[in-house]
C-alpha cells in the first residue's frame, strides 16, 4: 500500500507532471494545481539527453515524444567559421536502447506530458494556486477552497511560491550570461547538436527539435532583461562572428515572437527539501544554467525517485524524505557546480580547461540509475 492516498502537486511542469502520472496510475488520488492557464504552449525547444528519456520511457510517453522529436547520437565541435573540429562520442546516459539526445519543441513536450497525466486520472486545475500551505498537508488555494493531503509537493519552478511559504531563505542567482533562443526551420545538413566556444559569444549552438524545426543559441555576457531593444537586429549582429549552417539561421532572425531571451541563473535548496508532509521537486529546488542540457533530466528524475520511495513504503515519515535526499543531493549537487564550472570558465577566459573531463565526468555520473 502506497505511503500516501492523496497528494496536491503544486506545478504542472516537467516535474510536477511526471509525479503526477507515476502516483496517479498507481492509484493515488493526486490534485494538480497550476497558476498558467494551461499547458505551456510558447518557448523554443529542449534537449532531452538520455536520462531524461529513460524517464520519459518510465512514463509511457517516450514513443509520443520520440515521433514529436528529433532524437541524434553524437555532437560536433566547430570553430566559429563553421570548420569541425571534433566529434566527441556521447554517452548514451539513458542505456544502450535509447538514443544519447533527443531535441523537442517545448510545447510539444508539454503537451504530451499533459495528456498523460489526463489519462493516468490525476485531476487538473488551470488558472489556480497555492496561497498558503503547512507542514501537517494543508493547503488554501487562490479560488477559495482549502484541503488536507497526505503529502504537498511543491513543483512549481524555480521561483517557486511553496518554497518561500515554507520559509526557504533560497534565490535563483544569476551566473552572468545571457542566452538568446530562436525556434526556427530546420536546414537539412542540421541533424544534431554543433557547439562552438568562442567568437562574439561564449557558446553558439543548435538543436534539432523535429522534421522541420530546430532551436538556435547564443550566450553572451547578460544585460538588463529591459534594454535588449531590437531582439532581431542584436541576435543577427552576434550571428554574423559565425560561419557554416549560421548562415542560414541568421538570415531566418525576422520575427522577434519566434526569439526568448533569459539570464541563466541556478540555486540549489540544501538538504532536506522537505518541511513536514511538503517537499520541493524540480527547479524548485535545483536550477543550473543549461552548459550540460540536464536541467529538464534532474526534474525527471525527482519526480521517478520520489514516486518509487513512495510507492514502496507504508507510511509517510522524515525517513523516507531522508531516502530522497540520499539518492538525489549528491548527483543534483555535482550537475549543478559542474553547469556552474563551466560557465566560470567561460566568463573568466579560461583557455586550458578540462571541459571534456567534467563533461565525462557528469556522463558517468547521470547514466547510473537515480
Amino acid at each position: 500500500m502506497p505511503a500516501v492516498d492523496s497528494v496536491l502537486i503544486v506545478g504542472a511542469g516537467t516535474a510536477g507532471s511526471a509525479l503526477a502520472i507515476l502516483l496517479a496510475r498507481a492509484g493515488v488520488a493526486v490534485d494538480v494545481v497550476e497558476i498558467e492557464p494551461g499547458p505551456a504552449t510558447h518557448g523554443s525547444g529542449i534537449t532531452l539527453q538520455g536520462n531524461a528519456l529513460r524517464v520519459l520511457r518510465d512514463l509511457g510517453v517516450w514513443e509520443r515524444a520520440s515521433a514529436a522529436g528529433f532524437a541524434f547520437t553524437s555532437v560536433g565541435l566547430r570553430a566559429p567559421d563553421g570548420t569541425l573540429l571534433a566529434e566527441p562520442p556521447e554517452t548514451r546516459t539513458g542505456g544502450s536502447d535509447l538514443p544519447a539526445t533527443l531535441g523537442m519543441n517545448r510545447p510539444e513536450l508539454a503537451a504530451i506530458l499533459a495528456a498523460a497525466v489526463r489519462e493516468a486520472g490525476a485531476r487538473v486545475r488551470y488558472g489556480t494556486t497555492v496561497t498558503g500551505v503547512a507542514e501537517s498537508g494543508e493547503a488554501h488555494l487562490s479560488d477559495g477552497a482549502t484541503g488536507r493531503y497526505d503529502l504537498i509537493v511543491g513543483a512549481d519552478g524555480i521561483r517557486s511560491a511553496v518554497r518561500g511559504m515554507l520559509g526557504i531563505d533560497v534565490a535563483p542567482e544569476p551566473t552572468g550570461m545571457g542566452i538568446w533562443r530562436l525556434h526556427t526551420r530546420r536546414p537539412k545538413e542540421v541533424e544534431r547538436t554543433d557547439l562552438i566556444y568562442g567568437g562574439p559569444c561564449f557558446i553558439a549552438g543548435y538543436c534539432p527539435t523535429g522534421p522541420d524545426t530546430m532551436y538556435a543559441y547564443l550566450v553572451e555576457q547578460a544585460r538588463p532583461r529591459e534594454a535588449v531593444g531590437d531582439k532581431c537586429a542584436h541576435m543577427r549582429a552576434l550571428a554574423e562572428g559565425y560561419g557554416g549552417v549560421w548562415a542560414e539561421i541568421r538570415a531566418g532572425i525576422t520575427d522577434p515572437a519566434r526569439i526568448n531571451y533569459t539570464w541563466f541563473e541556478s540555486l540549489l535548496v540544501e538538504r532536506p527539501w522537505n518541511r513536514g508532509r511538503v517537499v520541493l521537486v524540480g527547479d524548485a529546488a535545483h536550477a543550473c544554467p543549461p552548459t550540460l542540457a540536464q536541467g529538464a533530466a534532474l526534474c525527471l528524475e525527482d519526480a521517478a525517485v520520489l514516486a518509487e520511495l513512495l510507492l514502496a513504503a507504508d507510511r509517510l515519515d522524515q525517513e523516507l524524505f531522508d531516502a530522497f535526499m540520499d539518492r538525489r543531493y549528491a548527483r543534483v549537487q555535482a550537475v549543478v557546480e559542474a553547469s556552474l564550472q563551466l560557465a566560470r570558465w567561460q566568463l573568466d577566459g579560461v583557455r586550458d580547461a578540462d571541459v571534456p573531463g567534467l563533461m565525462g565526468r557528469i556522463s558517468a555520473i547521470v547514466s547510473e540509475h537515480p
